[in-house]
């Protein structure tokens, strides 16, 4: 219990609600650019808007679904090359500025002062965000090409049947895995200290556990018990849409600071 109120203690000190709130803003404002550069990628592979929303639907509430569907959709019916060359620009940027309030909050969680370059902090986030999408696109795709390429050797070994059931347990998986491969390279990369893997991974856990289970939660909430539309009219999905965003911010600060809990202690033992 002690370690627990030292972390909510470090959250609540370093301003978590404000940041989460940050963070939920940031990530708003880039989705839409966000999609627009997700789904100009996907339009060069064998997939479908229907693939991207199909991922996300695991996870976001329904109204906030509803949301992202819409932008999906106007994306697709207005999309032109200017547009599209605009969207990707726009989207890095954007997200890009999303990352950089993640940068801020692991600085501050982490008590260091941010002295890399304007350049080198804005070229670390643009990375990330590529590397994010990039790997949303893999989740994306392993799920088609994935079986039929395990499903080809299998039946070289005559093992066709075996894979199909280990592969029917491995999707419930495979999404974790790469949530966690995510938060772990926003966690190490992100802050301006140096660290090891076994300083990252904890909070990079409990960011990918608690999101998944506070999503499913909120989710089941707004379904079962709350009415926004009804209470908010046509705004009802951007409330859903923020709340959700500000939830994860809370579940990626709290990743951070848990992190930064565990060094400090290994660096000073016994202080927090």
């Amino acid at each position: 219990m002690g370690f627990v109120k030292a972390l909510i203690e470090r959250f609540l000190l370093h301003e978590g609600p404000a940041k989460s709130a940050e963070l939920a803003y940031f990530f708003l404002l880039s989705l839409f650019p966000f999609l627009i550069f997700v789904l100009t990628l996907v339009g060069y592979l064998p997939l479908t808007s229907k693939d991207v929303l199909s991922v996300i639907s695991g996870y976001a509430p329904e109204g906030a679904l509803s949301m992202i569907e819409s932008i999906a959709e106007e994306t697709l019916n207005n999309r032109n090359g200017g547009l599209l060359s605009f969207g990707i620009i726009a989207a890095l940027w954007s997200a890009s500025n999303g990352i950089n309030a993640v940068v801020r909050a692991f600085n501050h969680a982490y008590e260091v002062e941010e002295n890399r370059s304007f350049i080198l902090v804005r070229l670390t986030s643009i990375i990330l965000t590529i590397a994010m999408v990039l790997t949303i696109i893999f989740a994306l795709m392993l799920p088609v090409f994935g079986k039929e390429l395990g499903l080809f050797v299998a039946k070289l070994v005559g093992q066709s049947d075996a894979f199909l059931t280990i592969w029917t347990a491995m999707r419930w998986i495979i999404s974790p895995l790469i949530l966690l491969i995510v938060f772990t390279s926003l966690y190490y990369f992100a802050p301006n200290i140096r660290l090891k893997l076994k300083f990252v991974l904890p909070g990079a856990i409990f960011a990918s556990v608690g999101w998944i289970l506070v999503s499913m939660l909120f989710s089941f909430y707004v379904g079962e018990f709350a009415n926004y539309s009804a209470m908010y009219g046509s705004i009802g999905g951007i409330i859903i849409l923020m709340i959700w965003f500000y939830l994860t911010g809370i579940m990626i600060i709290l990743g951070g600071e848990l992190n930064a809990l565990l060094h400090k202690r290994k660096i000073v033992p016994g202080k927090v």
